[in-house]
């Protein structure tokens, strides 16, 4: 990454007592910004911490040294170095009179978006969130130069402290073709960008620091006039700006509203939930928690529904790592060990060409029918040895787009099909399924298990698909397969573990104790017991030494 601070410039208006161990400084590369207070002693601000510059305390001389060698403070306090982009902070008392200085370091770091490069060729608005000093004006600054250099596009900027473009009349290089508009107050900020969209044809306006609920309104006027939006908000999580009365119009607000009964009770709710009230300003929404980790919502309308229901469970999370961008998908619902412990699980399973499975679960409901797991013709997923790995899924009643997504997040071993004769399980909405005897009797002629779920959301989705998984995980090898080379006595010991993990410990939630056997055949026992991702251990003594299989 190529960095422009002009570090020479912000040095030069400060007392020499302070000037000179800066210029000295191993570490002043990552200097984030200086401290100067009244009686107090200077302080340089890193990532790794404060250090003291000097045992001499600052005095009104020292300040007023500064002060002089910078711009004139505006209504919220802020100056500037001309042609840079450092900005200068004031503390005043109650006089009006400055008694202390927060100079912080304004870099240009080029390359900074190569995490979101991709989203800003979509057109769509988008919205930084992140704690003060994370890096949201560098990353709209470096989005600003793409946009207006890269992209060609048309780039207002609306630079309210003089902090995207730097103070003075010229802006600087680090913009690149795009205009900065510059605002008279604070309190102005929200008719600047009106005036922009009015007076000078914009394509892309860029805004640093939406905080009020002018400001918020001014730019969902802006976005429903077609203009697309880049903004900065504080705030560590989209879930704090959707609970934040004043910017929530962003992600499009939120109500109260009165359900039916029916209504109420098929969403399983009380009768006054809460929802979003209209479309939001910004489609897409970053979370920066560090400089080279961020968090994005490329769906901002899905993600604020899931959070105001309580289903927020996954997130997309880009890290950039030797210049390499990686992108992960977390669970949310899940602490590390579970993560561990499901990518682990989903290596390896066995198919089963006659498998028989009644299962009895508060999440999922499977029908009273018996599932098989031949494997169909070659389809249009690829040939059977490739269909092998899968599990084949009919979904009816529900969203293939909401299925696809949760089986590409979590990285499931499964396939959707649009036919029933090439599935292996049927996935359906109970309330549809009710109506549709057909396909009941279709799925008992052709032994294929069918299961339901209440409603059609993200979590009961994930849940069902991975009880699937745990139902059906002796399903990926062919059973014969899997006896090849043991003898009778062992094809014996694995018939009767399959039958009774089936038929009690899963159907009843019941530990059950097999008969006893030799140690060879509790070994392999044990193994698909553990296909199953349940739990056994051996009792008792030698000759009659035997299996015990607990539930889950």
């Amino acid at each position: 990454m190529l960095i422009a601070d002009d570090l020479d410039q912000l040095l030069e208006i400060l007392p020499h007592f302070i000037r000179y161990p800066l210029e000295n400084h191993s570490n002043r590369k990552n200097l984030i910004e200086i401290v100067m207070d009244l009686g107090r002693r200077p302080e340089a601000r890193f990532p790794s911490g404060p250090e003291y510059l000097s045992s001499r305390t600052v005095s009104w001389y020292d300040l007023d040294y500064s002060i002089k060698r910078v711009g004139h403070f505006s209504g919220d306090n802020r100056s500037g170095i001309e042609r840079t982009l450092h900005r200068i902070s004031s503390i005043r008392n109650r006089q009006g009179s400055i008694i202390g200085l927060t100079c912080r370091v304004g870099r240009a770091i080029f390359g900074t978006i190569s995490l979101i490069r991709d989203l800003l060729e979509t057109g769509q608005s988008i919205l930084l969130l992140g704690k003060p000093g994370v890096g949201k004006t560098t990353a709209i600054r470096e989005i600003a130069r793409v946009l207006a250099d890269e992209m060609e596009k048309r780039v207002v900027i609306i630079d309210t402290s003089n902090e995207i473009a730097g103070d003075g009349d010229i802006p600087h290089p680090a913009i690149g073709r795009a205009r900065r508009m510059q605002v008279a107050c604070p309190e102005q900020q929200h008719q600047v960008m009106i005036e922009a969209v009015e007076n000078h044809m914009p394509e892309v306006i860029i805004i640093d620091e939406i905080g009020t609920e002018l400001e918020s309104l001014a730019a969902r006027t802006i976005a429903e006039r077609g203009v697309q939006l880049v903004g900065t908000a504080h705030g560590n999580h989209l879930e704090s700006l959707v609970k934040n009365p004043t910017l929530c119009d962003l992600v499009g607000g939120i109500q109260y509203v009165t359900l039916g009964d029916d209504e109420a009770k098929r969403r399983g709710t009380q009768k006054s939930v809460l929802e979003r009230k209209s479309a939001p300003a910004f489609q897409i929404a970053i979370e920066i928690h560090e400089r080279e980790n961020w968090v994005i919502h490329e769906k901002v309308d899905e993600t604020v529904d899931q959070i105001l229901q309580g289903y927020h469970s996954f997130i997309q999370r880009r890290l950039l790592v030797n210049n390499v961008v990686n992108i992960i998908c977390e669970d949310t619902t899940l602490n590390p060990a579970q993560i561990k412990k499901r990518k682990k699980n989903i290596v390896s399973y066995i198919k089963d060409d006659r498998k028989e499975s009644i299962v009895n679960s508060n999440k999922v409901d499977p029908e009273v029918s018996l599932s098989t797991s031949i494997l169909r013709k070659k389809t249009s997923h690829g040939t059977t040895n490739d269909l092998q790995k899968y599990l084949i899924i009919y979904p009816y009643g529900l969203n293939f787009q909401d299925l696809e997504t949760v089986i590409s997040m979590l990285q499931l071993p499964l396939l959707l099909c649009r036919e029933i004769g090439k599935a292996d399980v049927v996935l359906a909405l109970r309330s549809n399924l009710k109506l549709n005897s057909k396909l009941r009797q279709i799925a008992r002629t052709r032994r294929i298990t069918i299961y339901t779920i209440h409603t059609s959301t993200i979590p009961q989705i994930t849940r069902a698909l991975k009880k699937m998984l745990e139902i059906n995980s002796v399903a990926f090898i062919r059973w014969s397969e899997f006896c090849e080379g043991k003898t009778s006595e062992e094809k014996a010991a694995l018939n009767e573990a399959k039958w009774a993990i089936e038929k009690i410990v899963i159907a009843k939630k019941q530990p059950v104790e097999l008969l006893s056997c030799l140690a060879n055949a509790r070994k392999i026992q044990h193994e698909l017991v553990k296909f199953y991702n349940l739990r056994a251990r051996s009792l008792g003594e030698e000759p009659y030494r035997r299996l015990r299989i607990y539930p889950y």
